[in-house]
This record gives C-alpha cells, sequence and structure tokens, in this order.
C-alpha cells in the first residue's frame, strides 16, 4: 500500500537498532532518512523536506531536546516522536514541552509506533485545515474562534468566552479525540508551566465544561498525569 507523506527523518545513534527501526519502516512503506549524530541532524533536516520526525534524546554532541527546539524554529508545523530510554518524568515533560506530539520509551512495540505515526500523518491535513478555519462544530455548538463565540444550535443566543477560554477550547478541537498535552497547553496559553498556572488551568476546563453542558454527548476528559481529551 502506498503512503502518502511518507517522508521521514530518523535520528538515532544506536547503530544495531537504527537500522533494524529504518528497516522495519521502509517496508511498511515509508521512506527513511537515519542520521546516528545529532550535529548532522539539522544539516539534514534543512536540506529535505521531511513528513515527520524521530527523535532519540541521548545523542552525541547534540541531543535531541536540542534538536527538537531548532527543528520547531524552522517548521513549527512539523510533527515529531521522542524514541528514548529517558523514563524519567522530568525528562517526559520536557520532550513535551519542545512540542513532541508523543514520547515513546524504549523498549517499545514496533508496530504500535507504526500506527501512531500514521496516526499522526493521517490527522495533518484536517488538522491543517482546522487550523486555517476560525468557526467549528462541536456537537451541537458552533464555535467561532474569531468572535470568541460559542452558540447551540437550538438558540440564538451566543455566550462570549474569554481570551484563555478561546485559547484552550480551539486546542482541544483541534486535537479532537486525542490527548492535549497539560503542559502543552500551558507553556502555549499561559506561557509556563508550574503548579499556579496549572491550577489555573483546571478552572478554565470546569468553566469549558459548564460551557458546554447543553449538550451531553460532549466530553472533556482528564487523562490524569498527562492531560486533557475532547469527545462528541
Amino acid at each position: 500500500m502506498e503512503t502518502k507523506n511518507n517522508k521521514l527523518l530518523l535520528v538515532e545513534d544506536d547503530i544495531n537498532f537504527g537500522s533494524v527501526l529504518k528497516s522495519y519502516l521502509e517496508l511498511n512503506d515509508f521512506t527513511v532518512d537515519w542520521v546516528d549524530d545529532g550535529k548532522h541532524a539539522m544539516p539534514k533536516f534543512e536540506s529535505t523536506e521531511y513528513n515527520l520526525v524521530l527523535l532519540d534524546v541521548m545523542l552525541p554532541n547534540i541531543d535531541g531536546f536540542s534538536i527538537a527546539n531548532s527543528i520547531k524554529s524552522k517548521n513549527a508545523n512539523i510533527p515529531f516522536i521522542f524514541i528514548t530510554a529517558k523514563t524519567l518524568h522530568d525528562d517526559i515533560v520536557e520532550g513535551y514541552k519542545t512540542g513532541a506530539d508523543d514520547y515513546i520509551t524504549k523498549p517499545f512495540d514496533s508496530e504500535i509506533l507504526l500506527y501512531k505515526i500514521r496516526a499522526i500523518l493521517s490527522r495533518g491535513t484536517s488538522r491543517s485545515n482546522d487550523e486555517n478555519t476560525m468557526s467549528f462544530k462541536i456537537g451541537d455548538f458552533i464555535f467561532d474562534y474569531k468572535s470568541r463565540s460559542l452558540k447551540h444550535k437550538s438558540n440564538n443566543n451566543s455566550q462570549t468566552l474569554s481570551p484563555k477560554e478561546c485559547e484552550l477550547l480551539q486546542m482541544l478541537v483541534i486535537k479532537r479525540g486525542e490527548i492535549l498535552p497539560k503542559v502543552v497547553a500551558l507553556n502555549t496559553i499561559w506561557g509556563d508551566a508550574n503548579y499556579f498556572t496549572g491550577r489555573s488551568m483546571d478552572v478554565y476546563i470546569a468553566k469549558l465544561r459548564k460551557l458546554l453542558s447543553g449538550d451531553k454527548s460532549i466530553k472533556i476528559v482528564t487523562q490524569h498525569g498527562s492531560g486533557y481529551r475532547l469527545i462528541t
């Protein structure tokens, strides 16, 4: 089966693991460029147009977090996944702070990684469309980002959202059905991810749940330890 948007960059210094993973992904219709040193990652990234990047964290010369930040400064929309042996909570949080779409710890099931890659790439087009759209349908509601309004289809009464409510709801809608990492939302909207901004975000989530309570099929689910998920 031919895979659209199939160009991947793999940054992994373990020669055996990198070779096996590259071969596995190529057997599943992906085109993979592989570099085994952090210093080669950005020159390679800038020389070719990629659809997704797979990054180890512990690399020679330049670590994966630094590479991720450099990649995002060049292309804020490129999705990337960390694949790493670093399992500490602070490392996982740091990974998501860089804007990672996922953080997978070794060892892992290659088939699961494959499905994660396909899921991220398949939502790319719809996500781009959502981000260029100012109006979203959420169950029985119409959410207009530009005017910061939320209107139920049964009446003409429109509720005006605060700027933070509006930004948070848009992020949830764009990630609809998937987890919106809390640290990503906090750094994007509040500019910092600490205890106090976290508590503030919890209050805004409660406000959004109340605003959307007119449609019982809409749920904002708390994923403990990771973030929130909008389900319709």
